[in-house]
C-alpha cells in the first residue's frame, strides 16, 4: 500500500466568517451617510461648520472598514492530515500562497490559552513553527485544535490492514 492509499484523517478548509453581503453593506453605508448629512446640515445651519468635515470622515472610515473586512474574508487555510503528512495550504487575502508540509508523527499542537479563551494555535515540528486559524474565533479555534489533535493521533497509530 502506498502513501497515496493511506486514509485522510482530517481535510478541512478554514475560512473567516464573512461580513454581510456587499449590497447590505452599501445600504448600511448609505443610511449612515444620510444620517451624517442630516446632522452636518443641522450643525452647519447653527454655525458649527468645523464639525461637518468630521461627519464626512466618519462615513469614509466606515467605508474603508467595510472594504478591509471584505478583503480579509478572502483568506483561507486548507489543512489535510494523512499518515504521511500534515499539509497546510495558506491562501492569504493579499500576497503569495504558500504550502507547508510537516510530518504528522512529530507535530506538536500548542494552544495558548488565557482562562478558557484560546489566543493562538501553533503547530511545531523540528524547529518550524506555524500559526493556524488566526482568523477563527476562540471556540472555533479550540474545536479545531481538538479535531487536529485527534486526527494526528489517528495518523500516528494507523496501521494498514
Amino acid at each position: 500500500m502506498s502513501a497515496c492509499d493511506s486514509p485522510v484523517f482530517l481535510d478541512v478548509e478554514l475560512k473567516p466568517n464573512p461580513p454581510m453581503s456587499p449590497r447590505v453593506l452599501l445600504w448600511v453605508l448609505a443610511i449612515v451617510a444620510a444620517i451624517n448629512l442630516a446632522f452636518a446640515t443641522y450643525f452647519l445651519s447653527r454655525g458649527a461648520w468645523p464639525v461637518t468635515p468630521f461627519m464626512g470622515a466618519d462615513v469614509a472610515l466606515l467605508a474603508w472598514a467595510f472594504r478591509a473586512s471584505r478583503i480579509a474574508a478572502e483568506a483561507r487555510e486548507h489543512v489535510r492530515v494523512t499518515q504521511a503528512e500534515l499539509s497546510i495550504d495558506v491562501h492569504p487575502p493579499k500576497g503569495e500562497d504558500r504550502a507547508i508540509v510537516l510530518n504528522p508523527y512529530w507535530v506538536r499542537v500548542q494552544l495558548d490559552q488565557v482562562g478558557d479563551m484560546p489566543r493562538k494555535l501553533t503547530l511545531k515540528s523540528h524547529g518550524k513553527s506555524v500559526q493556524v486559524g488566526n482568523f477563527l474565533g476562540p471556540r472555533e479555534r479550540l474545536s479545531f485544535a481538538q479535531a487536529l489533535k485527534s486526527a494526528l493521533n489517528a495518523a500516528r497509530t494507523w496501521r494498514p490492514a
